[in-house]
């Protein structure tokens, strides 16, 4: 059975990202045999990172937690949120701790990259960063998908995509995982 590691990369309690993320687990086990977890990054809460940190009291334990998650996972689902254009502080900060314990932070695992906003870009802007800068991280993107105004197209009581062609797309980028 394969086991899928999802979250948001957000530490909003009220993520549009984690709304998406949670939606795209729930296909991908409804369509294959994968269980999933999905995590929160306040569980992840560190000190910003600074090497001057760093130095006098190591690599927080949260880093590693994350860590051992992605090491226990076959597959990876992070959904996007965009904050001025790029990744949100609470997820730059647990990746450059986590970084500090090895570059290949995603350890050669296999993943569908997504992001959502309230507007018509979609964070497409942090989603093309995110999957440009993977390869560097051992991330193996199979596939991404960019939702843009989610309100219109994701029915938040039913935590399901409204829009056809957008929820014919998920499912087909969710097919990557399970078809490499």
């Amino acid at each position: 059975m394969m086991k899928v590691l999802a979250f948001a990369a957000t530490n909003s309690s009220q993520s549009i990202n984690k709304a998406l993320v949670t939606h795209a687990a729930e296909l991908l086990k409804n369509n294959t045999d994968a269980e999933f977890e999905v995590l929160d990054l306040n569980d992840f809460e560190m000190p910003i990172y600074s090497s001057d940190r760093e130095n006098e009291s190591g690599i927080p334990a949260p880093a590693q937690a994350f860590r051992n998650k992605i090491a226990e996972a076959d597959a990876i689902l992070i959904s996007f949120a965009e904050h001025n254009g790029s990744y949100t502080a609470a997820y730059k900060n647990l990746f450059d701790w986590t970084s500090r314990i090895d570059q290949k932070v995603y350890q050669n695992k296999k993943a569908v990259l997504l992001a959502t906003s309230p507007g018509p870009g979609g964070a497409q802007n942090v989603l093309g960063s995110a999957v440009g800068s993977a390869p560097y991280f051992a991330l193996e993107v199979k596939g991404s998908l960019s939702v843009p105004s989610f309100y219109d197209n994701f029915d938040g009581e039913k935590g399901v995509l409204t829009n056809d062609e957008l929820s014919e797309q998920l499912v087909e980028q969710l097919s990557l995982l399970t078809n490499a």
